[in-house]
């Protein structure tokens, strides 16, 4: 896809506020009185509307979700015969780990975090000064968006590392650099702080909203990474949380696709997701992974891009018979309705998609030093597509809308697994937390194990929990990430763990510093 129309697409669909679970318009409610405006529950939603709405920018391949995985071993945007998404070798620097700071995706990372922020903070500032609302709701709404806020810096800290720690949406002055350190402590003691204002309910009415399970689970994931990002270990603090969040009312969904279904907010293994709605702005991940011609073989129309695959060796972990093999990728024959025959390319090939992406010798792209790389370009209907969510059939030139969810049970249970193992605790426990998820997803205990490690841990999160915001973090901790693999012929820098502050951050606010290892400003 042509780069311009691509990034106008995309500026509009994951930055933009797409819907949010309260189906409400985005509307602008400072100047609205303060004492008359809050009183009732639509009201309220509709002020808190842009808040929970900043969750859609987790989901862009140029922003979490794209570094997450591209940066990892699961995700690919490889370039098309041609020239398709080559879009000036952002998608090379992402696979191969040689972005800087001037770097496209570098730069929407940062901005998809920053702007989330703001808009957080700007409707706590709403809702501080509102006086239609009782005590009871302002600390309860408060909360939420303190939760909210720090979310968006567990994500900032794992992600950069050091960041301008902003509350305050009303004070202007340009803000300085707040180390990884005290961004951890702040986003830990904000959850301790707030956990017994927020509901615990696992209701149609709390979906979507920011719960103690959010807090449980992110509280979770700070102490699951605690080592790496200011390096102390708090296994301990692991297993509580996620014991504290098995407490509450979430189950293991008995079919492990229904978190996934078109209408998966009735599911109740789903603790934060990012609502969608096919009518208005929705998840748009059938444009990204799907061929052009796919969607006429699978039962709808839609302009799709031709984009997003699994890298090959990540596909191949996968136990085949494993019924989350054909639930995460799409690979074979695109099957034309009306013939019965193979779709064929624009080039007269057939529509196979192969699990192997293989570069047509002399399309070799060179690296930022000059230097020839295995990146190159690849046949159109290579690559095995990403359908973990269900494409539903009859969609006509619309979004989808399957919630994606954030955090799942599921994530929980391989948690606290690994957590027991890696403090020393009890190794049985362990074991029948991951049996548990592989029971779920064989419908029998057949393929249990009999004592659980760290490696099935790490292969089981690969398999449970594709393509949902985790890889790049848990290679970090596995010790993976920075290894040669696939195309990433070179060992990555220690210091590349972390990104690089966008330079053109810093030409709008030089207190800015640049992280360690990069070239400073």
């Amino acid at each position: 896809m042509n780069k311009i129309i691509k990034n106008i697409i995309c500026t509009v669909l994951a930055p933009a506020a797409l819907v949010s679970c309260m189906d409400l318009d985005e509307n602008v409610y400072d100047k609205l009185p303060t004492d008359s405006f809050g009183t009732s529950a639509a009201q309220i939603d509709a002020i808190m509307a842009p808040a929970y709405r900043s969750l859609t920018n987790m989901f862009a391949y140029d922003g979490p979700f794209g570094m997450a995985d591209m940066t990892a071993d699961i995700m690919v945007a490889p370039t098309r015969v041609g020239g398709d998404w080559w879009d000036g070798g952002q998608y090379m620097e992402q696979t191969m780990h040689t972005w800087s700071s001037t770097s496209y995706s570098v730069e929407n990372m940062w901005n998809y975090c920053m702007e989330a922020v703001t808009k957080v903070n700007s409707v706590y500032s709403i809702i501080e000064s509102n006086e239609a609302m009782s005590e009871e709701q302002r600390v309860r709404y408060l909360s939420e968006l303190r939760g909210l806020r720090a979310f968006w810096y567990y994500i900032i800290v794992d992600n950069f590392g050091n960041a301008p720690l902003v509350t305050d949406f009303k004070n202007t002055e340009l803000p300085t650099i707040t180390s990884r350190a005290d961004i951890y402590k702040f986003v830990v003691d904000e959850l301790t702080e707030i956990l017994p204002n927020l509901r615990k309910d696992v209701s149609d009415d709390s979906y979507g909203k920011f719960t103690q399970g959010a807090a449980h689970m992110v509280l979770a994931k700070m102490y699951l990474n605690a080592e790496e990002w200011i390096g102390q270990t708090n296994w301990k603090g692991v297993v509580e949380q996620c014991d504290e969040l098995m407490k509450l009312d979430y189950i293991l969904e008995p079919n492990w696709k229904t978190n996934f279904e078109v209408h998966n907010e009735v599911s109740r293994e789903i603790i934060l997701p990012i609502c969608f709605n096919k009518n208005e702005w929705g998840n748009v991940m059938h444009y990204w992974t799907l061929h052009y011609l796919s969607p006429q073989a699978l039962g709808f129309t839609a302009d799709a891009w031709n984009g997003l695959c699994a890298q090959p060796e990540f596909v191949r972990t996968f136990d085949t018979e494993d019924p989350r093999y054909e639930g995460t990728f799409l690979i074979g024959p695109m099957i034309d309705p009306n013939t019965g025959e193979v779709l064929k390319t624009s080039i007269g090939h057939d529509l196979i998609h192969t699990i192997d992406l293989n570069v047509v010798p002399g399309t070799e792209k060179t690296d930022n030093e000059g230097n020839l790389t295995r990146w190159g370009e690849v046949h159109q209907e290579e690559g095995a597509r990403i359908c973990k969510w269900v494409f539903e059939k009859g969609m006509q030139n619309t979004y989808m809308e399957n919630d994606v969810a954030i955090f799942r049970l599921a994530d929980a249970y391989l948690m606290k697994a690994e957590a027991l193992l890696r403090m020393g605790g009890d190794p049985g426990e362990a074991t029948r937390l991951v049996n548990a998820i592989r029971e779920r997803a064989y419908q029998d205990s057949d393929h249990n194990y009999q004592q659980v490690t760290l490696e099935n841990i790490y292969d089981e999160r690969g398999y449970e929990l594709a393509f949902e915001f985790v890889r790049r973090q848990d290679m970090i901790r596995f010790g993976t990430y920075l290894a040669p693999r696939w195309w990433k012929e070179k060992q990555t820098p220690e210091y590349r763990k972390i990104f690089p502050i966008p330079l053109k951050a810093y030409q709008k606010n030089n207190n800015l510093k640049q992280n360690p290892g990069y070239p400073a400003f």
